[in-house]
């Protein structure tokens, strides 16, 4: 039976990549990149091949292969596995790359900083101490070829061939034999006899010293070169010269070196290594310093090196929210992390964390969320957001906080392009009738309003049909006076999107009475639009074949491209509106509430005007909102078919702090069933106030009135037989007659509790009329 001997290099685990070498330090190791068989994880493989004759090469190589395995330090490279046959020698350790090539490579991108080369000699220099303090061993091999970088920028120490024991139990230093690495040996020891070194680091440090000069000033040519420090930090001069000083004494301990160039104004005394300290002891750091940490951390990562917060910070940020209770503080660093990565890699790390982050009930990081959603929403598709964001983000809708109510408000601007049919024009649309209809505070109704005209094009056709003209026509009626001009430039941004029929017959009544309204900047605004709307209906009169083109946008489908009228009123989102809102939040929160008599709008001729009711200042309000007019009137040319693309929307928030907007009772303007109705089409006049006389009841000074009856009377029954209500399925609520009905049914409501009060007050006498009992003198009342 024949038995064929197995060959462990083809068994070994790890391969070597098919890429030529990346080279290694001076000797007979050579570097190769390679990646794990199972997982394909990148490694860097140093392979020496053994060859005859060079015996004592092979026992160095062999003593480095055990040190390394049996060393473990975080800044020495770490050993992973190895492979030791007759024929050759594998160490498997993290993928790195030699300090020279990524010093080179970093400097020709123009990437290489201070901060990173402080950073990384302080890790050498840490390495040392603890070979050097801890283990008693001297390298006796620092250079610039013994040096190595991780793909987080963090500096390793390797090439461990010639180390030996600073207490002379294992022999003398090997013997190296190689000129490119003599060059780095300390002065003193040209004699051979090694009388002059006093302490076991001193030469160690000589060659530290050299390797300082080789980041800065590039190869060493040779050891006289070492007098002049080139281009070193002048910071770090004073300590370079004790390193490379030719009495032995004076050089530095590490640990003293470190010490030293720690001192304030020292060259490693810089925020990049406090935080890399920081994380290095992050897991016995109390919450508070961690918490602490995280929150100014965002600050730094702009001056970082990007390969450091990819992959260093971003894995302690990801471990400290799903094993530290981080909260929202790690948000803001994450996400600005988040830029360096690609998409794959985003999907993969950031993406599962914000789902999480979605479906908490910590409001500070939801909030946070919503602040910061442009980062990473064209990073979700459309089924995460419909099945695990919307549902955790329409909860927004109905906080009691109103800072994240706005925050909601503004997100559906990114959400609505992913949104489905039903969450997008029955969810989305029901939550928005009810803010636009019962929110107290005006300028997240006013933001729902942008909001809405932003996300029109995005809508179905009957939902734009059902919807846009009622809600922006309840905006017009709104006491709080940027939300009234929010809806004529919600009815000008979407302008597109009605027929000609509805701009005559629905949309100009609703301007036009807003041309004396009390505010100057709404009255400026609606007589630009009315101009826009009549400059459209006069050039499809004077040419009908228009038509067609002036309503191609009405009963299309839903697209992203025909909200490009809409695209650029977004000043809200970044200030206007929005900054009220602010200074709503900012408020004093335990604020006695105080009673403001507001001015009510005025109402029609002949209409009873309603009671001025006294408006309780909620303990988050500041009581009145600041507004200011328009400091100038924009020139509208009379011919000009529409430039409304050009509106600013954050001049909604105006600077005249004297003058107070309307704000009238806001439960005498709201819809009670608003929240399960929606919007509704606009109602039909309402019949004349009680007492109004008809045409034929006037004595126009004629002869006595036959009995005919006058015509335009006829026409008037005619005109209220045939003027029904129009409904729809999207709800019963109607939104255009608010306050009459309202004040109705209150007046109603009065009259009802007085009957009933009446009721009670006679019950009781007679019931006292009927009482049988002991009277004051002690006799019985007789009837």
């Amino acid at each position: 039976m024949w038995f064929f001997a197995r060959d462990p290099v083809r068994d070994f685990p790890f391969e070597l990549s098919p890429e030529l070498p990346e080279g290694g330090p001076p000797g007979p190791w050579v570097l190769h990149r390679g990646r794990k068989k199972a997982t394909g994880s990148p490694v860097s493989i140093f392979v020496y091949d053994v060859k005859p004759g060079v015996e004592e090469q092979t026992q160095v190589a062999k003593a480095a292969f055990k040190r390394l395995k049996t060393l473990r330090h975080p800044n020495i490279l770490a050993y992973i596995d190895g492979l030791e046959t007759d024929k050759c020698l594998h160490i498997v350790t993290e993928a790195v790359t030699p300090l020279g090539a990524y010093l080179k490579a970093r400097a020709e991108a123009g990437d290489l900083k201070e901060l990173e080369l402080s950073w990384g000699l302080h890790q050498i220099v840490k390495a040392l101490s603890f070979l050097v303090n801890d283990c008693s061993l001297i390298h006796n091999n620092v250079c610039m070829a013994a040096v190595f970088v991780d793909r987080a920028g963090e500096w390793k120490l390797g090439g461990l061939d010639y180390m030996y024991s600073a207490q002379g139990n294992g022999g003398g230093p090997p013997r190296k034999g190689i000129p490119e690495l003599e060059q780095y040996d300390p002065p003193e020891l040209a004699d051979g006899s090694g009388r002059a070194v006093r302490e076991k680091w001193s030469a160690d440090m000589w060659r530290l010293g050299c390797l300082i000069w080789e980041v800065f000033n590039g190869p060493l040519p040779r050891a006289a070169a070492l007098r002049n420090p080139g281009k070193i930090p002048k910071s770090l001069v004073p300590h370079y010269c004790e390193l490379v000083g030719a009495n032995p004494k004076v050089r530095p301990n590490p640990a003293r070196f470190l010490q030293n160039c720690r001192a304030p104004d020292g060259f490693m005394n810089n925020r990049f290594v406090e935080i890399n300290l920081f994380l290095e002891e992050i897991q016995i750091k109390e919450p508070a310093e961690k918490q602490k940490f995280f929150q100014e951390l965002s600050k730094s990562l702009d001056s970082f090196p990007e390969d450091f917060c990819r992959h260093k910070v971003l894995p302690q940020l990801l471990t400290a929210f799903e094993f530290g209770n981080a909260g929202a503080v790690v948000l803001t660093p994450l996400f600005k992390v988040g830029k360096f990565l690609g998409a794959e890699e985003y999907q993969q790390k950031i993406i599962p964390v914000v789902v999480k982050m979605f479906s908490s009930t910590d409001r500070a990081m939801r909030i946070r969320l919503l602040q910061q959603m442009e980062q990473f929403i064209q990073y979700l598709d459309e089924p995460t957001v419909n099945t695990q964001i919307f549902p955790h983000v329409v909860h927004g809708f109905l906080d009691t906080n109103p800072a994240i109510r706005e925050q909601t408000v503004k997100s559906m601007l990114l959400l609505a392009p992913k949104l489905n049919e039903t969450n997008l024009n029955v969810e989305l649309m029901k939550h928005f009738a009810r803010l636009q209809a019962k929110d107290e505070q005006g300028p997240i109704r006013c933001n729902t309003t942008v909001c809405l005209g932003k996300i029109g094009s995005y809508l179905s056709a009957s939902t734009r049909h059902r919807v846009l003209t009622s809600a922006f026509s309840r905006a017009t009626k709104d006491p709080f006076a940027p939300s009234r001009v929010a809806g004529v430039l919600g009815f000008a941004a979407t302008h597109n999107l009605y027929s000609m029929n509805d701009c005559a017959h629905k949309i100009l009544p609703v301007l036009c009475s807003l041309t004396v309204d009390p505010e100057r900047s709404v009255r400026d605004q609606a007589f630009k639009a009315i101009r826009s709307f009549l400059s459209k209906l006069e050039s499809v009169s004077e040419d009908p074949t228009q038509l067609a083109e002036a309503e191609k946008d009405v009963h299309a489908a839903s697209s992203p491209g025909m909200g490009g009228a809409a695209a650029s009123w977004a000043g809200w989102a970044v200030t206007g509106v929005s900054s009220l809102t602010s200074k709503l939040i900012r408020a004093h929160p335990t604020a006695a509430p105080a009673e403001t008599n507001v001015p009510q709008r005025p109402v029609p001729e002949g209409l009873p005007a309603p009671a001025s009711t006294p408006v309780a200042a909620t303990p988050t309000t500041s009581g009145h909102w600041e507004t200011q007019e328009e400091s100038k009137d924009a020139e509208e040319d009379s011919t000009a078919a529409d430039r409304w693309d050009d509106e600013d929307w954050g001049s909604l928030e105006t600077s005249n702090p004297g003058h107070k907007s309307q704000e009238s009772d806001w439960s005498s303007w709201e819809a009670e069933d608003a929240w399960e109705q929606g919007w509704q089409e606009p109602s039909p006049p309402e019949p004349p106030p009680e007492g109004t006389r008809l045409a034929s009841e006037y004595n126009w000074g004629g002869p006595e009135p036959s009995d005919k009856g006058d015509p335009f009377a006829a026409l008037s029954v005619r005109r209220e037989a045939g003027a029904q209500p129009r409904r729809d399925s999207w709800g019963d609520d109607n939104w255009e007659g608010l306050e009459a009905e309202s004040r109705q049914a209150k007046a109603e409501l009065a009259r009802k509790k007085r009957e009933e009060r009446r009721r009670e007050m006679e019950a009781k006498r007679a019931e006292k009329k009927t009482a049988k009992g002991p009277m004051k003198l002690g006799t019985r009342k007789l009837d």
